[in-house]
């Protein structure tokens, strides 16, 4: 039985990010996978990286050696068959929970080597997945940077954005008033084109397990 992880960027419980996770869980499940979930904003405090460089000494090659709230994370990914990993846009970035782990868990696998920049001899297949309330268009080149550093340290990678997403059930309903937003254009896209989207996700997450 394949061993996948998912972990789960973002904050909200029941929403986007959190539903496409889950999707994505499912259909790894569905094709004989058992699935280990972290979500980040739950875990006990950690930090990204501290630039200690003990990763790079040879007897713990490979190994963030610092011990926090992420240890139990990288360990999981380390042993895991694939990695299913999620996180919302915030400010044209991922999530600060998503950047301390991705720091960890790509700078213990560089080397700084010419002939073998990374260490990591066990790629394993990634699925890298972002929720968005803006059009996917403003993120094609911050995605495709993630894919090929995920691709390069981690295993082959998969992307897969949703955006124009819905934020909030009710747009009229807050302090300051959103005018940005279509309230009724964010929530017809939320029942006509979200549905198909964690679809999507189900279905990349079952390729995850079968390998393509």
């Amino acid at each position: 039985m394949k061993n996948i992880i998912a972990v789960n960027a973002g904050p909200r419980k029941g929403w986007n990010t959190d539903m496409l996770i889950s999707a994505a869980s499912k259909g790894a499940e569905e094709n004989g996978a058992a699935v280990q979930r972290f979500d980040l904003f739950r875990l006990e405090r950690y930090t990204g990286c501290i630039s200690c460089f003990g990763c790079k000494k040879e007897k713990f090659k490979g190994h963030c050696i610092c011990r926090d709230g992420l240890t139990p994370v990288l360990d999981a990914i380390r042993n895991a068959d694939g990695l299913i990993i999620g996180s919302p846009n915030y400010l044209g970035e991922m999530t600060a929970s998503f950047r301390a782990l991705y720091e960890r868990l790509i700078f213990q696998y560089l080397t700084y080597n010419l002939e073998k920049p990374c260490c990591n001899e066990r790629p394993i297949p990634v699925l890298l997945m972002m929720t968005s309330n803006a059009p996917d268009t403003y993120f094609q080149g911050l995605m495709r940077n993630y894919q090929q550093t995920f691709s390069r340290f981690v295993g082959p990678t998969e992307i897969f954005v949703s955006s124009d997403t819905l934020q909030l059930k009710d747009y009229g309903a807050t302090d300051w008033p959103w005018t940005l937003f279509d309230a009724e254009k964010k929530k017809e896209r939320r029942e006509t084109v979200f549905p198909a989207e964690l679809q999507k996700a189900r279905e990349l997450g079952a390729a995850l397990v079968r390998g393509h």
